[in-house]
């Protein structure tokens, strides 16, 4: 079971790691990328140091729809990461990335949550900070 939970830990780094680059066209001009992403996993998947099986399906999922758009996001957990996590809990181990890649599947099957409404109005209320419009 604790191969599922370094498995979640592996997922959520590609993840977040696709995602950065995604968003580098988003950034000020002098720092704006425009990435291929389906380029990058295959240089990556050939000849990198995270290469792995993991790589070579996120590849495969990219080059049949480079947007991902027929997914919606939603992760769900078999169990043997929740497993991983509570064991380490009992044997007071540190399972720093393991945790949060169990967490953010949590969170990826929820909308806004009422914390993330409750920071946006703490930021509102010490500092005038304004919501984007939605979908901004």
């Amino acid at each position: 079971m604790v191969h599922n939970g370094i498995e979640y830990g592996l997922m959520q780094a590609y993840a977040e790691g696709f995602d950065l680059l995604r968003c580098a066209s988003a950034l000020e001009a002098e720092y704006r990328y425009e990435f291929d992403i389906a380029d990058i996993a295959e240089v990556w998947r050939r000849g990198s140091v995270i290469t792995s099986w993991l790589l070579d399906l996120t590849a495969a999922a990219l080059l049949e729809d480079p947007q991902l758009q027929r997914y919606s996001g939603y992760v769900q957990d078999s169990g043997e990461g929740r497993w991983t996590v509570l064991t380490a809990v009992e044997a007071a181990v540190p399972l720093v990335v393991l945790s949060a890649a169990l967490y953010t599947r949590f969170r990826s099957r929820q909308p806004h949550t009422f914390a993330e409404k409750i920071l946006s109005a703490m930021r509102h209320q010490f500092g005038g900070h304004v919501e984007p419009p939605a979908g901004g």
